[in-house]
């Protein structure tokens, strides 16, 4: 049987950093306001000359180091974005280009928030059937472009950034993807979307959301999909070393850890200092615990996020 492991973690993140107050000098909100509503102390913002895929190919450079492979060994690329470069092509293939792979499957996944999960799950699925034997799968997001810098509620939310896997199949291992779930329900466009795209308004559009319904969905898919998950490989909450969730607000974190019954110390939380990145929240908060020392070769680990859509979904794997 083949698993996929992870075998090296990287990230990326633009070179300026942004406090709530230095925020609160363009936009009416405070420190205080920010920080007890989401938790949120920090965010990082691109540059002219920062995008998606700089970002994202950053992040994987520091993966492939850290998994000890080349760029060459790399024949699948999966970029969870909804901020590419460009409508098209795909920014997996700039950061194909950027990395000097000649020749690997490449493409781009849409689920925002979720987007890092549905990756894995691809990769994986492609891994095991034996379509691809190394990715990267990618979270990358330069959310700052579609954010309107007026509306207090929802630019203080968000930041910028990357995260990176290197994704590889080994034979009989007990480390690996053990399960994933993923779901999707398209009625709740309207409670978090952009308004606009290349087939509606010919614009890129703005982040527009309704945050109390998105936090009371979240609570529960969140929650429920973890126990389905864990289920699937049959296991519980109690048997989990560590959740990475998606970094969009500490509230969200804690209710989601007691519903649960998790102790809030097993929960990996970055969203103090990145803020909400989207796709590439958790594969950032990943490499942050695996590189500061808390995640440990062999421990459970269970990735999980929800966003627009409604996507949402988690994984269970054995680091």
């Amino acid at each position: 049987m083949i698993r996929s492991v992870i075998a090296g973690t990287g990230s990326a993140l633009p070179a300026r950093r942004v406090s709530n107050a230095e925020l609160a000098e363009q936009v009416d909100t405070t420190d205080e306001w920010i920080v007890e509503r989401t938790g949120i102390r920090f965010r990082y913002i691109a540059g002219p000359d920062e995008t998606t895929a700089t970002l994202a190919a950053d992040a994987c450079r520091a993966a492939l180091a850290a998994a000890g492979r080349e760029a060459n060994d790399i024949d699948l690329i999966v970029l969870a974005t909804a901020t590419p470069d460009q409508t098209f092509p795909a920014s997996a293939t700039k950061v194909q280009a950027m990395l000097g792979i000649n020749d690997c499957v490449a493409f781009d996944v849409a689920a925002v928030c979720s987007g890092f999960l549905y990756a894995v799950q691809i990769a994986d699925s492609m891994i095991r059937a034996g379509s691809a034997r190394r990715a990267l799968v990618i979270g990358a997001e330069t959310f700052s472009r579609i954010l309107d810098w007026e509306d207090r509620t929802t630019c203080v939310l968000f930041g910028d950034g990357a995260g990176a896997i290197v994704l590889e199949g080994e034979a009989d291992s007990e480390r690996g993807v053990l399960a994933t779930r993923l779901h999707a329900d398209g009625r709740h466009n309207e409670l978090l979307y952009v308004d606009g795209g290349p087939s509606t308004t010919g614009t890129v559009g703005k982040v527009r959301m309704k945050g109390r319904e998105v936090f009371r969905h979240a609570v529960v898919n969140l929650a429920n999909v973890l126990t389905e998950t864990l289920g699937a490989a049959d296991l519980t909450a109690a048997d989990v070393d560590w959740v990475v969730p998606h970094q969009a607000n500490a509230r969200i974190l804690d209710a989601t850890a007691r519903k649960l019954g998790l102790a809030p110390e097993k929960v990996v939380v970055t969203v103090d200092q990145h803020a909400n990145t989207s796709a590439a929240s958790v594969p950032l908060a990943l490499d942050v615990a695996v590189r500061d020392g808390r995640i440990k070769r062999g421990d459970l680990i269970v990735l999980e996020a929800m966003g627009g859509g409604f996507t949402w979904g988690a994984a269970v794997v054995r680091f």
